[in-house]
């Protein structure tokens, strides 16, 4: 189920909870009025807070276009919270000209995640092109990231992103975590 942004501005703050399923590094950028960040691989570790603050508020998630936050619907629905998704995302949001908070930018500088897929896609089909020269069996490395990038497009699934989210750098610190524990319980 979702909403539109229209639809979520128009509701009493009071009543809503909005979580925001990006990276840190993303939600700093922009991000819904008073949406908790809280990246969509740390909900398992919030389920019970996650439960407690269904009970007392309407959860809405968000991401940027509302892949992830589907993603968060269903896991939250397979641990019995309901959750409605916000049309568009973010860019559905600010498309509507509706108003974007801007948080503290992160300890670290953190790249969004569509820009780190086109860098780490990009070098490595480099990288196959220039090994080629030398051992042509190389070139395979750029013929499997083509046809990663061709599924990636039509399941609307992004593996690379998938994979790069493990990465340490794009783990969220300990202090989103809090923050997003702190605002559950309130």
């Amino acid at each position: 189920m979702t909403i539109s942004p229209a639809g979520l501005h128009a509701r009493e703050a009071s009543k809503t909870l909005v979580l925001d399923v990006r990276s840190p590094g993303e939600f700093a950028a922009g991000h819904l009025p008073g949406a908790v960040n809280l990246p969509l691989d740390s909900i398992a570790a919030l389920l019970p807070e996650l439960a407690d603050a269904a009970g007392r508020r309407e959860l809405f998630v968000v991401c940027a276009t509302g892949r992830r936050s589907a993603d968060a619907r269903d896991r939250l629905s397979d641990a019995g919270i309901a959750a409605t998704g916000v049309e568009g995302g973010t860019e559905g949001w600010t498309a509507a000209g509706l108003p974007v908070e801007q948080g503290p930018a992160p300890a670290r500088a953190i790249w969004a995640m569509d820009r780190q897929v086109r860098f780490a896609a990009g070098s490595l089909v480099l990288a196959g092109l220039a090994l080629g020269r030398c051992a042509p069996r190389a070139r395979l490395l750029s013929a499997g990231v083509a046809t990663g990038l061709v599924y990636s497009g039509l399941s609307n699934t992004c593996g690379m992103a998938a994979l790069l989210g493990k990465l340490p750098f794009n783990r969220p610190e300990p202090v989103v975590l809090d923050t997003a524990r702190a605002a559950l319980r309130a």
